[in-house]
């Protein structure tokens, strides 16, 4: 049974299609799901008109938030998904900057925004109800500067401040679901088959989308209207906007010619561009560089997008070439992407040598040195390469550190924690984790790590429900459930795991039922 069977199989009973990533599906619904609008205050900070606030009497900002959770669950456990610290980090840096600039954009209960990545060639971006915002690797790798990644940050940030989604949401009352499903499924199958775009999208279901689909057009003015402003106040160049918008309408010209028009849920309009081009009339010309953090979150994605032997090969070729541009910038930068193709390759000689030539270089430049007291591109490929080279003890000392340069990293946090394990240094590592969940207790990537501790430990209850836990945060209730019956079965259970095993089962057993109600009655 696949991991997503409760998502994929409703869809698939309906169509009968092959089973699809849960990702992909979730991105496609977040993607054709319509328009919002802001609370009648944001609206005025913004400059807006209101489409009307109807959001609120089916789904309020805390259920949306929790809907958004719910779709992150399970996006988090999707291999597409990019779980790349430097990358992630990285990406949550911009777009808090980009708030701190705009801080009515979270809305009246201040969502607390996360932006991650998503391993696609397709360029897109997308936006899931109560603030998170995923981002395709092509789309990173297609941005040209830091400006237009940040214009379609903006954009996403713009749909989730006009709550959007909850405004499609509570539009659906009087219209069947099956017509958005087979928005979605169409817009997935058309990747590979138009004809069955066309298929499935008909049988007098064309009506009940075009209405999605109009709705959807206000939502891309609105959010473009929103991430222009947000783009401007937060310093970087707006011209971004355009020139990106203009380049995905190209790069997607073929691919939306295949295509009925009720199907271009996401429509990169020449009116849209006009619109966003006599925004700018208005704005004297503003020159933004690029921060070396941006190129150097692209030479990680060019390698994460396509680990294979052959995209390794390709990697290699493209920074070969890069460092002959005569850049300080270029050359950092190829170097870094080249230390990330050798540490894949478990090269890992080869990858510290280029990893320190790329330090030095940037150390030349004190704009660019300045770099390493906030980011950790460096220290984590340099924990990454020591660790896989069984260079336990060093990597230990360097993540410490690590956390004393970067008090703020929770990648640098959690390779601490990796290259204790790796050294045999088990007991200090548990102490560590067990200190780092209480300040930190939605991480179920430090529950992961602990039963690892547990089980190089022997403690095989303490290990179960450790990854009990990790499921629970997960939202995986079924699974967490699961390995709490495991560890209570264990010979090693005493009465401390037992009465948290008790306490933790009525908890997520009532949970559970409560999502197989909702689950019934959106059925």
């Amino acid at each position: 049974m696949s991991k997503y069977h409760s998502i994929e199989n409703p869809l698939r009973r309906v169509f009968r299609l092959p089973a699809v990533s849960a990702l992909r599906l979730a991105v496609v619904l977040a993607v054709g799901l319509g328009s919002a609008t802001l609370s009648p205050g944001v609206v005025q900070a913004q400059n807006l008109p209101t489409l009307g606030d109807t959001s609120r009497e089916d789904l309020s900002p805390l259920a949306e938030r929790k809907l958004g959770e719910q779709i992150m669950s399970v996006v988090r456990r999707d291999p597409d998904y990019m779980d790349d610290a430097p990358v992630s980090e990285y990406l949550n840096r911009l777009g808090n900057k980009m708030l701190e600039a705009r801080p009515d954009a979270r809305g009246e209960t201040n969502f607390n925004f996360e932006f991650f990545a998503v391993r696609d060639p397709v360029l897109n971006a997308f936006a899931f109800p109560g603030g998170f915002i995923g981002f395709h690797s092509g789309l990173i790798l297609a941005a040209q500067s830091e400006s237009e990644l940040a214009s379609v940050m903006g954009h996403e940030i713009g749909h989730v401040a006009q709550r959007h989604i909850a405004r499609m949401l509570t539009s659906q009352r009087g219209d069947a679901l099956i017509p958005l499903a087979a928005l979605a499924l169409a817009v997935l199958a058309a990747r590979s088959s138009p004809d069955a775009a066309m298929a499935i999208a008909t049988g007098g279901q064309g009506l009940a989308i075009q209405k999605q689909l109009n709705f959807g057009r206000d939502a891309e003015r609105e959010a473009d209207r929103v991430g222009f402003q947000i783009l401007r106040d937060s310093g970087f160049d707006p011209s971004g906007m355009v020139s990106f918008f203009g380049r995905l309408q190209t790069s997607m010209r073929n691919y939306n010619d295949n295509l009925p028009p009720y199907l271009r849920s996401h429509p990169l309009t020449s009116d849209r561009i006009a619109d966003i081009q006599s925004r700018l009339t208005d704005q004297g010309y503003r020159q933004h560089a690029d921060s070396l953090e941006f190129l150097l979150t692209k030479a990680r994605i060019r390698v994460l997008q396509d680990s294979s032997t052959q995209g390794l090969m390709d990697a290699s070729t493209f920074f070969d070439t890069q460092a002959k541009t005569g850049k300080l910038e270029d050359q950092i930068t190829a170097k870094y992407g080249l230390a990330f193709v050798a540490y894949k390759r478990l090269e890992f000689a080869t990858a510290r040598k280029l990893l320190d030539q790329s330090r030095k270089m940037l150390e030349q430049v004190p704009a660019y040195k300045n770099m390493l007291t906030y980011s950790n591109m460096y220290v984590d490929m340099s924990i990454d390469i020591l660790i896989g080279d069984k260079q336990a003890a060093a990597a230990v000392k360097e993540a410490e550190k690590g956390m004393r340069d970067l008090p703020l990293s929770r990648g640098v946090a959690v390779q601490y924690a990796e290259a204790l394990l790796a050294d045999s240094k088990e007991e200090q590592a548990a102490v560590f984790l067990r200190d780092q969940i209480v300040l930190y207790r939605q991480e179920a990537q430090l529950y992961n790590l602990l039963a690892k501790v547990y089980a190089a430990q022997g403690k095989q209850a303490a290990q179960h429900v450790a990854l009990a836990e990790a499921y629970g945060i997960e939202n995986n209730l079924a699974a967490a459930l699961q390995q709490l019956d495991i560890a209570r079965r264990e010979k090693d259970a005493q009465y401390y795991e037992l009465s948290v095993i008790d306490a933790r089962e009525r908890e997520w057993k009532e949970k559970h039922k409560e999502q197989l109600a909702e689950e019934k009655k959106r059925r």
